[in-house]
């Protein structure tokens, strides 16, 4: 399959905001310029993540296709559960026992995503905006659920679905459009209004954005309905904001975009025994560049060679055995990788 530079950079430059995010949480409460930069990353990050992967995804339920999902998602997601959980117990994190279908932290995704593809061979069968349409509604209607939360991870895997259903409809026209001039500018001005309503706007529940908890947790029994569907608004509006702003251009970066599921499944080892143990400490808002640059340095060691030979066994799974990923000298675009 040829890969395109453009969205090898955008799971790049997307994967670092979501290690960046998790690097800066724990600091969020002790300068407003942390707490304003998480909420304005929390708004668009995963949403636009899930829009890229919806772009690549196919709507079929053919026998090799679903046993390609199982070997590539849920197959790493038992390795990583497990693991995660005998590494949390050593650390000594409180609530480090999970059952198998209670995803740990970050694992979700994988559950997530093996769903969504299940559920976009339905979903193809309607046109696409009333399938768009439909898929709101579910995710609005399932905060009113109580039961329906981290097990499984069905609450994220209704919510975040009306993202991978836009990606997936994506064509080059809309492609061409998020690059053009104009659309750049309108860009601009909606993360920069977005930015400024969380400095000056009513303060509210980043949480509103995890689409992990009912209107009841989040306190709002009734209304919390409204509240997703603004939230709806806000991260469509924002994730294509930041995509219009990708650079296609190929970089000496761009070939680890291929790479960002090692980032995903590997940083929580190190974000976990930091906040477990407060081994960092910020003293000033200038400590961004510091935990920026901290991020940008743990990325870059998930990736490396070293790491990705030693850890592609358990989430590169072959059919009759476990096989290590090949590691490309040189990843750009119109190029097969």
């Amino acid at each position: 399959m040829k890969r395109e530079a453009y969205f090898d950079n955008a799971k790049w430059i997307l994967m670092f905001l979501v290690v960046f995010g998790h690097v800066i949480q724990p600091y969020k409460d002790q300068h407003s310029i942390y707490s304003v930069l998480y909420q304005w990353v929390y708004t668009f990050h995963m949403p636009a993540f899930i829009i890229v992967s919806g772009y690549f995804a196919q709507a079929t339920m053919s026998k090799a296709y679903v046993g390609k999902l199982f070997k590539k998602l849920l197959l790493p997601y038992l390795s990583f559960q497990a693991i995660y959980t005998i590494y949390y117990a050593l650390i000594g994190k409180s609530g480090w026992w999970k059952p198998p279908f209670e995803p740990q932290w970050a694992l979700w995704f994988l559950v997530s995503l093996f769903c969504w593809h299940i559920m976009l061979y339905w979903y193809r069968r309607l046109p696409k905006h009333v399938a768009i349409f439909i898929s709101i509604q579910i995710g609005v209607l399932v905060g009113y659920m109580s039961g329906i939360d981290h097990s499984f991870s069905l609450s994220r895997t209704f919510v975040f679905f009306p993202f991978f259903l836009i990606g997936h409809w994506i064509g080059s026209d809309e492609l061409n459009w998020l690059r053009e001039t104009r659309t750049k500018v309108l860009a601009l001005g909606i993360m920069l209004s977005v930015a400024l309503a969380i400095i000056f706007g009513p303060t509210y529940e980043t949480e509103w954005f995890f689409g992990s908890k009912s209107y009841v947790t989040l306190g709002m029994p009734e209304w919390g309905g409204l509240m997703r569907f603004g939230s709806y608004i806000v991260s469509i509006l924002m994730a294509f904001s930041v995509l219009s702003w990708i650079p296609t251009k190929t970089y000496t970066w761009t070939k680890y975009g291929a790479y960002t599921l090692y980032v995903y499944l590997l940083h929580g080892f190190v974000v976990q025994v930091i906040r477990e143990h407060d081994l960092i400490s910020v003293y000033s808002p200038f400590d961004l560049v510091y935990l920026a640059t901290f991020s940008l340095l743990l990325m870059g060691l998930f990736v490396s060679r070293p790491v990705v030979s030693f850890v592609s066994p358990i989430i590169q799974w072959s059919s009759i055995g476990w096989k290590v990923r090949k590691y490309p000298a040189k990843v750009h675009s119109g190029s097969s990788s």
